[in-house]
Parts: C-alpha cells; structure tokens; sequence
C-alpha cells in the first residue's frame, strides 16, 4: 500500500500522509511521495486548494522517521547526508517549495518535529482539540531543515518561536489556537471535514484577485514597506480588470453582508 494517498475532492486535492502503524512519519520514500503529490496538484489546474492530512485521528505527522534514518545511518556516506539536507524540495519533500494555489493542513492529534514543519509550510492550519505542536526533534539533537525555524516567527512570532524552537515544549490545541498557530479549533474526527469546507470556500472566489493578493502578502512578508506597497501595486495592476468585474457586481448587490464568503 502506498504511503501517501492523493485523491481530488471536489476543487480540493487531498494529500494524505499514509503511515498510522508510525504516526504518519516520513521516510525517504513518503518524502518522494509527498513531492510527487504536490506536482501534481501544482499541474492540475481544476485543483484550486491542497488539503495535507495525515491518515487516522492519532498523528497528523509525527515528523522524520528517525527509526528508519537509525536504520540507514551505517549506510549514509556523507555525500548522502548532504543531498538529503540540500534536497531541492527539502528532506519531508516540499517544504522548500512555494505553491501557488492555497493550502490547508487538517492535523488531529500529534503534529511534532517536521510534521509541524509540514504544517507551518501550509497557509491555514485546523486542529482538533486533541492536536498537540511541538518541536520535540530538541530532545534528540535533531535539526529544523524544512523551514520551522524561517515561518514559526511569521505565524506566532518571534519570542513565541524561540520558545518553541529553544525547548521543545508541546503546544495544545487551544493554546495554538491563542497564540495564532492554528486558525481553528474543532471537535475530534471534523478536522479533514472542515478543511475541505474551506478549501470550497476558497475555490468558490475569483481565482485572479485571490492568488494576487495571496503572492503579495507572502512575497511581501520579507521586504520592507515601500517594496512590499511596490509589489501590491504591480501584481494588482495584473488583475485590476477582475477586481472591476468584481466591483460592479457589489455595486448590483452581490456578496454583500459576507454572502457566498463561504469559509
């Protein structure tokens, strides 16, 4: 059986990490998978949100399958050790990649090491009461390689992430909740459910203006004002023809008191 699942649901494509047995950790070959999955959601262009999950309700991802790396380690000349480190999509598979269409992870239970990085890599994260974030990978001198330690502060900021990532402490789900690392809480067994409403959610609006000001929010978030007000400009001057489109249908009374917002 495959370790990864990739199936499309509705303008969704469900991305699952098929490991329960291990807590949906990711070895070499899930890495692959992973990245493989992503392409292909990046190649299909009816598949407007990616949903990352992780199968059963224990683990969302408990990270890198350090079992397997323990197994492999007499095998790792160093010039393995530096390609899986230097892996153009990062060792858990796209972490060092940028979509360009909306994420969601739908994470129940444990999301530790880089499954959190997984995670972070998303744009929204929903959580069941039951989800549990950390960077454990301290306890055991493993380092942040998929980008925990660059989007960690960009979600929670930085004293937060320096708490996080410094002790290694497990966050629960109503506290990640308050801290801004997850967007929303729900009851055990909804979390995949609701994720796919948002992904419907986000399909359902004008695609142009949506992705625009998605690119410039993300590109944005490392410049300073002036460039990042420089980028606004020039990607919504790409899709101004749509935001007029979409400003006379408001004018008509269509959308209004958050109608059809849907998420």
């Amino acid at each position: 059986m495959a370790k990864v699942q990739y199936e499309r649901a509705g303008a969704a494509s469900l991305l699952t990490i098929d490991r329960p047995e291990r807590r949906n950790a990711v070895d070499a070959e899930t890495a692959g998978l992973l990245l493989d999955g992503f392409q292909r959601f990046e190649a299909d262009e009816d598949a407007r949100v990616l949903v990352l999950t992780g199968r059963g309700e224990e683990a969302f991802c408990a990270g890198a399958d350090l079992k397997a790396l323990a197994e492999a380690a007499p095998e790792l000349t160093a010039e393995a050790i530096d390609a899986a480190a230097g892996a153009p999509g990062g060792p858990m598979g796209f972490t060092r990649l940028t979509p360009s269409k909306p994420t969601v992870a739908a994470i129940s239970g444990w999301c530790l090491a880089g499954g959190l990085e997984l995670a972070l890599w998303c744009d929204l994260r929903i959580a069941t009461e039951s989800a549990r974030l950390g960077f454990t990978e301290r306890r055991f001198g493993v380092p942040l390689i998929d980008g925990g330690t660059q989007r960690l502060p960009l979600v929670v900021g930085m004293g937060r992430a320096l708490e996080m990532t410094l002790t290694g402490r497990v966050v629960e789900a109503e506290e990640a909740l308050a801290w801004g690392l997850v967007n929303e809480v729900v009851p055990e067994g909804r979390h995949l459910e609701r994720a796919l409403e948002v992904a419907e959610g986000l399909a359902g609006f004008p695609q142009t203006t949506m992705l625009s000001d998605r690119r410039a929010t993300i590109q944005g978030s490392g410049l300073s004002l002036a460039d990042g007000l420089e980028l606004e400009a020039e990607l919504g001057r790409a899709s101004i023809e749509t935001g007029a489109r979409g400003a006379t249908r408001f004018a008509a009374g269509e959308g209004r008191g958050a109608e059809g917002a849907g998420v």
